[in-house]
């Protein structure tokens, strides 16, 4: 790839170099991960079992594990992919629930739970060997999460 480089005055006449760019980044980003989903959504989770306790602070003992649980399962899985946690609340976090009663917001998490359930089994069947196991595990804990909010 030729890239114009810098303006050299030689002899009294101003000439453009130009070159290989060996030496230059492109800095394009690189390709995403097919585990940034599911990092994404497992931080998205946290989040939406913490807007239900601030909706409804006497869930605390059934909901603070879960948020706990998806939010170490988002940090494991930006380890793996090898990029920090993005600054902040995450992008896909929900705000408040809508619902007051207790019930409402239990059916909304298990609405949620349900999705990312499938979600991180296809992500497991897809997944190489050396990922399919931490997939696995959050599978079987989402699946968990939702036999926790019976």
């Amino acid at each position: 790839m030729l890239r114009a480089g810098a303006l050299v005055v030689a002899g009294g006449a101003t000439v453009a170099l130009t070159g290989c760019d060996l030496f230059d980044d492109d800095d394009e980003p690189p390709a995403p991960d097919p585990l940034e989903p599911l990092a994404a959504e497992s931080a998205a989770l946290a989040a939406q079992h913490r807007a239900a306790l601030a909706a409804d602070p006497s869930l605390a003992d059934r909901l603070t594990p879960i948020a706990d649980a998806h939010q170490a399962h988002a940090d494991e899985l930006r380890r793996v992919i090898g990029r920090p946690a993005p600054s902040g609340t995450p992008a896909g976090a929900p705000p408040a629930s809508g619902a007051a009663e207790p019930d409402g917001l239990l059916a909304e998490l298990q609405a949620a739970e349900q999705t990312g359930r499938e979600n991180a089994a296809k992500a497991c069947a897809a997944a190489p060997a050396e990922r399919a196991a931490l997939l696995g595990s959050i599978a079987a804990a989402r699946a968990t999460h939702l036999e926790a909010l019976k």
